[in-house]
């Protein structure tokens, strides 16, 4: 395989198994662009992303320019004289001159089956939508969002899965696919997307989170697991808000919303859910059994 001059672009952890990837098969990684340092959690400490974390670790170049729309920041970009480009959940839209300074281009990992869930949320859109099945595709990239020309894909069953085991899953397969697409850069045929396919995939507004329990149980428990872990479906009890993490479809019924059963089964428009794993404000999550043992919820109450 020949070993390229690369720049690696992205920020949160889904993108720290590439940069690794890319390291571990030999590639000479000659600079990491990343977001700026950003003030986070109850500290509102400034604290580097992920990315900047493990790439300093592996005694990487690091940089994290506040736009790449100046001209500077795209001057010192094309001075590096790359190969390739690898951009995995950067952060910022490229421009054309940023997109076409590298000899081969610049190559993407995105979470989804393209065309299918363009855009910023395509794991909680897959999920929401009760797709089968979801991956990821490596394209060239263009000057749309998510439209260039496809080079592989990688497929995987969702069966369940919440999107936070979905998101260390397709990590892990996007990272070897873009390995091998690298390895194979001057045979692989790139392949244009259907536009009477596509699909947009909406950031998600925090308020989607909401159950509302007159949905069917269907659409709850997926709601359930797009929204887990982060920011976690919720519902309200005894004036608390209370995030429910985990859950399953049971055959029962009743009033929308009403406990019909001291295992904490709740009606819903369809079916009914039962809580497996829920998290109270401030505290640790914990299993519903666990929940029971000291927060009384009668059988009748009534859950907004």
């Amino acid at each position: 395989m020949q070993k390229l001059r690369i720049i690696f672009m992205g920020t949160p952890d889904f993108s720290v198994p590439t940069l690794q990837a890319l390291v571990a098969a030999g590639h000479d990684v000659c600079a990491v662009y990343t977001q700026p340092p950003a003030r986070a959690g109850r500290g509102k400490q400034v604290r580097p992303s992920p990315v900047q974390i493990a790439a300093e670790a592996l005694g990487l170049l690091v940089r994290h320019p506040e736009s790449m729309k100046d001209a500077s920041a795209q001057a010192e970009f094309a001075a590096l004289e790359a190969d390739a480009a690898v951009v995995v959940a950067y952060g910022q839209i490229l421009r054309p001159a940023v997109l076409e300074a590298p000899r081969f281009g610049c190559f993407n990992i995105h979470a989804s089956l393209l065309p299918r869930w363009r855009g910023a949320a395509p794991i909680q859109r897959a999920v929401l939508a009760g797709d089968a099945f979801t991956g990821v595709t490596i394209m060239r990239m263009a000057s749309g969002l998510d439209t260039g020309p496809m080079l592989l894909t990688g497929e995987t069953a969702i069966a369940g899965k919440s999107s936070g085991e979905l998101f260390d899953e397709l990590s892990t397969i996007g990272a070897r696919l873009m390995v091998d697409v690298l390895a194979r850069l001057e045979t692989l045929a790139p392949q244009v997307q259907d536009e009477t396919l596509a699909t947009y995939a909406a950031k998600f507004d925090k308020a989607e989170a909401a159950i509302d329990w007159s949905a069917p149980a269907v659409a709850i428990e997926r709601q359930v697991r797009a929204f887990s872990p982060f920011p976690g479906a919720w519902f309200e009890m005894a004036g608390e808000r209370v995030k429910l993490l985990r859950a399953e479809v049971v055959p029962a019924s009743g009033a929308p919303g009403t406990v019909l059963d001291e295992h904490l089964t709740i009606a819903c428009g369809q079916g009914a859910i039962r809580p497996l794993e829920v998290q109270r404000a401030g505290r640790p999550a914990m299993t519903t059994a666990d929940l029971l043992r000291g927060f009384a919820i009668p059988i009748g109450t009534l859950l907004k």
